[in-house]
C-alpha cells in the first residue's frame, strides 16, 4: 500500500515526476487558495471542497489501480462519487494541482489524462464514443479551463491552455491556446494572455451563431436596398415592419407582458 501511494501520476507532467500522494494532495489544496477567491483558508479547502476530497480519493484509487487492483479503486471510487457527487475513474491520469470547482455531476472516464493546472466546473463530463477497449476519452492539455456543463467526447485532445466554454460539446481536437464554444464546439479566438494565469472572462467568449445571424441580417438589408432601388414598387422591409405589431426586433422587457388573448 505504501508504495502505491508513492507512484507517481502518469498524466502528462511539466516537471519532475511527483513523489508521493501526500504532496500532490497539498498541491491540490494550495491550487485552489489561488483560484477561487471563496477560499479563505486550508481547512476550508480540507474539509467542505467536495473536489480536493474527490480528487484526494481518486489518487488513491488510482496509485492501486497501477498496481493491478481493480475492485477496491472501484469501489473507492464508488464511495466518493456517493460522498462528494464527483464520478472519476480509478484508472483515469490526473497531474498536479487539478481543481475541480463546486463539484457536483462531474465524470471522468477510465482512458482520460489530465495534466498540470487544469479546472473543471460543475457538470463537465470527459466521456467516451466508443464501446470498444482502448482509449476512448479524452486528453487534456496542461492549464486548460472547461466551464460548466461542458462535454468533451472521444479520444481527442485539448490543447495547453485551451478554453471550453460553458455548455459546450467538443468532439475534435482543440489547438494550443484556443477558445471553443458551441455545439458542436467550434474555434472561435485565438490564443489570449491573461494578468493572473487563468482567463475566466467568459462574457468576452464570442458567440458564432449570432454572428451568422448578424452577418444575415445585414446581407439582407443589402439585398433590400439594391431590390428597392432598380425597382421602384419593391416593398421594403421598412414598410412591412411599419404596420406590423409583432415587436420581435425590440427587447421583450421593454414591454408589458401581452395578455393571452392578444397572443392567439
Amino acid at each position: 500500500m505504501k508504495a502505491a501511494l508513492n507512484t507517481a501520476t502518469s498524466a502528462p507532467t511539466r516537471g519532475t515526476p511527483r513523489a508521493s500522494w501526500w504532496s500532490l494532495l497539498r498541491e491540490d489544496a494550495r491550487c485552489v487558495l489561488a483560484r477561487d477567491p471563496a477560499a479563505r483558508s486550508l481547512l476550508e479547502v480540507w474539509t467542505i471542497y467536495p473536489g480536493v476530497q474527490a480528487i484526494a480519493l481518486h489518487r488513491l484509487a488510482h496509485a492501486l489501480w497501477a498496481r493491478g487492483w481493480r475492485y477496491l479503486p472501484r469501489w473507492l471510487s464508488f464511495a466518493a462519487r456517493w460522498f462528494t457527487q464527483v464520478d472519476i475513474h480509478p484508472g483515469a491520469s490526473i497531474g498536479a494541482r487539478f481543481f475541480i470547482d463546486h463539484g457536483t455531476g462531474v465524470v471522468i472516464g477510465e482512458t482520460a489524462e489530465i495534466g498540470d493546472d487544469v479546472t473543471l466546473y460543475h457538470g463537465v463530463t470527459l466521456g467516451g464514443t466508443s464501446w470498444n477497449p482502448g482509449k476512448r476519452h479524452p486528453t487534456l492539455g496542461h492549464a486548460v479551463v472547461v466551464g460548466a456543463g461542458a462535454k468533451i467526447l472521444g479520444p481527442i485532445r485539448v490543447g495547453d491552455g485551451a478554453r471550453v466554454a460553458a455548455n459546450s460539446v467538443v468532439i475534435e481536437a482543440v489547438p494550443d491556446g484556443a477558445t471553443v464554444v458551441g455545439i458542436p464546439g467550434r474555434v472561435v479566438a485565438p490564443g489570449r494572455r491573461t494578468t493572473h494565469g487563468f482567463d475566466l472572462d467568459h462574457h468576452l467568449i464570442p458567440d458564432p451563431v449570432g454572428k451568422a445571424i448578424a452577418c444575415l441580417l445585414d446581407r439582407v438589408a443589402q439585398l433590400e436596398r439594391q431590390q428597392a432601388a432598380s425597382s421602384p414598387a419593391f416593398a421594403s422591409a421598412d414598410a412591412s415592419c411599419g404596420v406590423c405589431d409583432d415587436h420581435c426586433a425590440e427587447p421583450s422587457f421593454s414591454h408589458p407582458l401581452r395578455q393571452p388573448a392578444t397572443m392567439e
